[in-house]
């Protein structure tokens, strides 16, 4: 079974397809839990980050959009972290909002007996491994580590990778120059439009989660080219 990956080329279609499959689970259920899911996508739609991974929307905004109380909406958000599929990832206090993740691999799990009602094509694809396969390049003498004396986010993570796989730094890491930090999101230029978007599609969720282990407070890493 795949894993749905939210950023990066056919991203798009991959929105569609978690979208879709819950759809298909819905409609073969009771009338009390078709409304349920229907809460639940209209609000993946309207307010969830795919990017970040992040649901982070008051308890009142969420009422208004769903035409209910909060006391609905308070026993809806349980339902959904009892089943698994809504995730708690920072709990509100003194006036924040709770911010929610969902888990993607769960809801797959929960709703792929209802894939085949779609169609076989969507069932294939669904079940297929959505493990990136990275192409290392040919490597022409020894890598050279990066320069850490900058002591930068990007320099360390730089360092983890060459150190992990240095075929695959040399391929497509130590290209990646970094633009600028704005808050938790990390800016990398690619040297060519072909290297910036292999590397959204393979590489970027490798890339931040190395960032985050050498810098807690990044939260995104965006590639420009």
């Amino acid at each position: 079974m795949q894993t749905l990956r939210s950023v990066g080329r056919g991203a798009s279609a991959r929105k569609y397809d978690i979208i879709t499959a819950l759809g298909a689970y819905a409609l073969a259920q009771g009338k009390h839990d078709q409304r349920r899911v229907l809460r639940l996508i209209t609000l993946i739609t309207a307010r969830y980050n795919w990017a970040r991974d992040e649901l982070c929307v008051g308890q009142r905004e969420i009422a208004r959009l769903w035409s209910v109380d909060t006391r609905t909406v308070k026993r809806e958000m349980a339902i959904w972290r009892a089943s698994g599929w809504l995730v708690v990832k920072q709990q509100g206090a003194r006036g924040r909002v709770t911010r929610h993740g969902f888990d993607m691999d769960r809801m797959l799990e929960d709703t792929a007996a209802h894939w085949s009602a779609v169609g076989p094509d969507f069932e294939l694809r669904m079940g297929e491994s959505d493990e990136p396969k990275v192409v290392p390049l040919p490597l022409k003498g020894t890598v050279t580590p990066p320069d850490v004396a900058s002591g930068t986010e990007w320099s360390l993570a730089q360092a983890v990778l060459h150190r992990e796989d240095a075929g695959l730094y040399a391929s497509w890491i130590a290209g990646l120059d970094r633009v600028e930090r704005a808050g938790g999101q990390l800016t990398l230029r690619a040297p060519s439009r072909f290297h910036g978007a292999y590397v959204q599609t393979h590489l970027e969720r490798r890339i931040l989660q190395t960032c985050q282990d050498v810098d807690s407070d990044v939260t995104e890493v965006r590639i420009v080219f």
